[in-house]
């Protein structure tokens, strides 16, 4: 599954309704409590693993975005917004690293905000004394990844709402063959719910194995 599905991942973009809270409730109360117009701080800060939902969380607020991986320098960054969005702090290099915390200092003396998000909290980052500084001031929240049990209770939720039948072995089937991130499995079960419609066949197991080895030949 090195590419799955990317003509096939979920149509509806990252928002906080489809977001699966698991154990992040704290966090998500946190993060709504910051949005909202009465609230003076001015850095949201979280960290945590790989398909932690970082990245969704950050993408789902109404901020300009901005991925570190992709411009390390922040040269792309929008400088005429109120709430920024800034993933990915680990990848900053130097120049980007002044640009963020001359963007915080903008921010507070305006009333703007930052929504930061690291695998690392800020005080195990490797940046500048100032700016991790700056970025430990405000909330930081971890975020936990949903365990085993909490992916196949929102798949199979996602399969309830959209009034698709599985098989009981379903679930178990695509776990053990199938990347286990809630990104790439709502993408296959939507790939199963069109293959299914398309071929106007029921959910089985054969259909599963036909839909995982059109995943791998795409």
């Amino acid at each position: 599954m090195r590419q799955l599905i990317l003509d096939l991942l979920p149509a509806d973009p990252p928002s906080f309704d489809n977001f699966v809270t698991g154990s992040n409730a704290e966090a998500l109360t946190g993060l709504a409590a910051w949005l909202a117009p009465t609230n003076r701080e001015s850095v949201f800060f979280v960290w945590g693993e790989a398909g932690a939902g970082k990245t969704h969380l950050l993408q789902a607020c109404p901020a300009a975005y901005c991925d570190a991986r992709l411009d390390p320098q922040l040269s792309a960054l929008a400088l005429a917004q109120d709430v920024y969005a800034v993933d990915h702090l680990e990848a900053l290099v130097d120049g980007g690293q002044i640009v963020l915390f001359n963007l915080i200092n903008r921010l507070r003396g305006g009333g703007g905000r930052l929504l930061a998000a690291a695998d690392e909290p800020p005080s195990r980052l490797t940046l500048r004394e100032d700016l991790r500084t700056r970025l430990g001031s405000g909330l930081v929240y971890r975020l936990h990844p949903l365990s085993d049990a909490e992916k196949l209770a929102a798949l199979a939720e996602q399969a309830r709402t959209r009034g698709l039948v599985l098989p009981p072995e379903a679930f178990s089937y695509l776990f053990s063959r199938a990347p286990r991130d809630m990104r790439n499995l709502a993408a296959l079960l939507l790939a199963i719910d069109r293959y299914s419609l398309e071929h106007k066949r029921p959910i089985t197991l054969p259909l599963l194995r036909e839909v995982l080895q059109t995943s791998l030949n795409i």
